[in-house]
Parts: structure tokens; sequence; C-alpha cells
């Protein structure tokens, strides 16, 4: 039982953050953007990618919290939009690592991403009968 409220906490915290940086934070400064941009689309710039990319990679980010968020009571979601989301982090570190910023800006994309695998784990775990 403890293993599903993890898992829920999980997918939560996912969500709400992703929501937060596509929505609420999207054309503000934090520690965290690449290359020292002031926004989303200054971020993109950075990395080399398009307006059209970002909006693209954004709203899949959005979708796959989404679907985790419908995963707590559709287990079946869970794992593909895990293993998507683990993905799409592991593609943030990258660019962060190419675009040669201190490891502190990818902290949240590698936070991100063990907690992707760790979903992961858990629906493994709880299928096992954990």
């Amino acid at each position: 039982m403890i293993l599903a409220y993890l898992s829920i906490a999980f997918k939560v915290i996912i969500f709400i953050s992703i929501i937060n940086v596509w929505f609420f934070r999207f054309n503000k400064a934090t520690p965290y953007r690449g290359g020292g941009a002031k926004s989303m689309k200054e971020e993109f710039e950075v990395y080399g990618f398009s307006p059209g990319l970002m909006y693209l990679i954004g709203a899949i980010k959005i979708l796959l919290a989404s679907v985790l968020l419908v995963s707590i009571w559709h287990n079946g979601l869970s794992t593909p939009a895990a293993g998507g989301m683990g993905i799409f982090m592991l593609g943030a570190i990258f660019m962060h690592f190419r675009a040669n910023d201190p490891n502190i800006r990818s902290f949240p994309a590698l936070l991100f991403f063990l907690l992707s695998i760790g979903i992961i784990v858990l629906d493994i775990f709880q299928q096992e009968g954990f």
C-alpha cells in the first residue's frame, strides 16, 4: 500500500512541476534555464531549437504529465507515461550539458528522470505483489 502512495506522490510532483514550468514560469527567469535564458523561448534558442519545436516538446510534456495524473486511476497508463517523461528528461539533461550549463541547471530534469524511473520500478513491484 505504501508503494502505491509513493507512486501517486511521484506522479503528482511531476504533474504540478511540469504545469508550473510550462504555464506559470514560461516567460520567467529561473536559476535552471539553460544558457542563462530568461524565458522558455530564449532557453530553446540557446539549444538551437525553433519556437515550433519548443511548443511541440511542451505539449508532449504536458500530455505525458497529464497521463501520469490520470494513471492514478488507470494504472495501465503509468509505465508508458513515466517512460516517455523519462526520455524527455534525459533529453533535457543532455541539452544542458551541450550548452555547457553548470550541473545545477539540469537538477530539475534529473529529479524528474529519477521520479519517472521510480514510478516504473514501483509499477513493477506492485505487479509482483509487493
